[in-house]
């Protein structure tokens, strides 16, 4: 088949796939095998390349190509492995030694000492410097050096899930990266404007804001750590934001990887392509103003939330929208962490009850109101089609991640409908203690919850942790502060010339990733 006559079969399938083929997509440059280069998207911005002050999902797989830790968790086992480290010990409850590689280079060419590993833990750790998710590094209370290649982590008390934090989450800087960052309109230093360095298998060689990143192979990576040695020579990470566009470029060779493919168009796309539906760490959750900071107080009555939670057929989203893989959660966590659990109250699907507790909250006849989310437009509009069944009418306002993450902590939406990955971390405080333990993502401010996830998360007891978090867990989803959804099962689509394996901790392993 020459390769006009394949263009234009692919393009006819684009279109039976219900793909809307835009002008560019004929005259894209084409990825994949033959250039060595990998080329994936999704539909988010990525205007700041730093795994400290960005956020959002892409970042965190980029992190993982661009940037080591110390230690490296292996998805299959769960164990945990040295990376930039050659070993680690506990020193009591409360301290991490670490002996470091001698054979580790920045993509500056610095080489890698215990000057680095304490100069990234002291200044991520410094609520002052704004670390974007700062529970993630507020448990470490400082590093210091006990030789060119050994360093402590000091912990300010006993935090079980340290290791699984260090692995996805604490990203080493080369010493001084953060010195001389610009200063922006504020006033204060831009730190996520730094260009990026880091010791990974991949360095950043170009980032076009809000377009794309292009990564290339880090020639001097070290070699027999877990990460491996990089196979494809050029990763490129392309913003695009309409999913059918998407799609067409997948299939006439402009991409080479996508995932969130809707279920039905995923399902037309096996064949051109490779299909996998599989589950990740990712959960959806629907968060209610409980204490009517947002302006709006229909949601500070329990039993609007209760109406709310009977209304939503959460089991057929799952089943129809999100994929087999995808399962309904009744508690604030996913259930692959350590300390979730499914002992807590429960809201059926019920939409007569659902009527009824509206009526005994005083709206027999509903109310209007605006529902806020960013992802997966589907997945919310079917929330509002089921909450229309019993008389509650949501105003959907859809917009970027970051847009509405700025609202949610300005207390400025009545209700969210939002996912959270948990970093891939698999321990309940990556995500329950991250948002009910008083932060700006906590809306209910629950003293008592509170208390229960400080006992849980510090506890070096693995059943006291347990039942202090079941405890949390049980009255967040008996008070309705938050309606657990689904867990995400993804729809990955990707080129049959690419050898790619998917994991469930939705961390895509592309510097694992070769050609066929």
């Amino acid at each position: 088949m020459n390769a006009r006559f394949r263009k234009s079969v692919l393009l006819s399938l684009a279109v039976a796939a219900g793909a809307w083929i835009w002008a560019g997509v004929a005259a894209s440059a084409w990825a994949g095998k033959a250039d060595d280069t990998l080329v994936w998207s999704t539909d988010r911005e990525a205007t700041v390349v730093d795994p400290y002050y960005n956020n959002t999902r892409e970042l965190v797989i980029i992190g993982q190509m661009v940037w080591d830790s110390l230690i490296y968790r292996d998805v299959d086992t769960g164990a945990f492995k040295p990376l930039l480290a050659k070993s680690f010990k506990w020193i009591g409850n409360t301290a991490l030694e670490f002996e470091l590689r001698d054979d580790v280079v920045f993509h500056n060419g610095k080489k890698l000492s215990a000057d680095d590993v304490v100069y990234t833990v002291n200044f991520t750790s410094n609520k002052d410097n704004g670390v974007l998710t700062y529970r993630n590094v507020s448990w470490m209370k400082n590093a210091e050096k006990l030789g060119e290649y050994k360093v402590r982590i000091n912990l300010g008390k006993p935090f079980p899930a340290a290791l699984a934090y260090l692995a996805n989450a604490i990203a080493i800087m080369p010493a001084g990266h953060y010195d001389d960052a610009p200063v922006g309109a504020d006033g204060r230093k831009d730190y996520g404007a730094v260009k990026p360095v880091g010791t990974g298998p991949y360095k950043v060689s170009e980032v076009k804001a809000g377009e794309s990143i292009t990564m290339v192979r880090n020639g001097n990576y070290f070699k027999g750590g877990p990460k491996g040695t990089p196979a494809i020579s050029k990763i490129v990470f392309r913003t695009i934001k309409e999913k059918n566009t998407q799609i067409a470029e997948l299939l006439t060779g402009g991409v080479d990887w996508i995932w969130d493919v809707p279920k039905d168009q995923a399902e037309r796309l096996q064949g051109p392509v490779q299909v996998v539906n599989a589950p990740t760490m990712r959960i959806s959750y629907i968060q209610f103003d409980v204490n009517g900071k947002s302006g709006v107080d229909y949601f500070t009555k329990k039993k609007v939330r209760e109406a709310f939670a009977h209304a939503v057929n959460r089991a057929a989203i799952a089943k129809n929208l999100v994929g087999g893989a995808s399962q309904v959660i009744h508690a604030a966590c996913h259930p692959a962490q350590f300390g979730c659990t499914d002992d807590v109250p429960k809201w059926e699907y019920n939409p007569d009850l659902a009527r009824k507790k509206l009526a005994e909250a005083g709206y027999p006849d509903g109310f209007e109101f605006d529902l806020y989310a960013y992802r997966e437009r589907a997945y919310t509009e079917a929330v509002i089609g089921d909450l229309a069944q019993v008389g509650l009418k949501a105003n959907l306002k859809f917009m970027q991640y970051r847009s509405l993450r700025d609202l949610v902590w300005k207390n400025a939406t009545p209700v969210n409908h939002m996912t959270w990955g948990s970093y891939s971390i698999p321990d309940v405080s990556a995500i329950t203690s991250h948002f009910f333990s008083g932060g700006r993502d906590d809306f209910a401010k629950d003293p008592e919850v509170m208390k229960w996830l400080e006992i849980a998360d510090n506890s070096t007891d693995p059943e006291v942790r347990k039942e202090n978090y079941r405890k949390a867990l049980r009255k967040i989803s008996g008070e309705l502060y938050w309606l657990p959804m689904f867990t995400y099962a993804k729809y990955y689509a990707f080129s049959n010339d690419l050898d790619f394996t998917p994991t469930p901790d939705e961390i895509p392993r592309f510097y694992a990733a070769k050609w066929k």
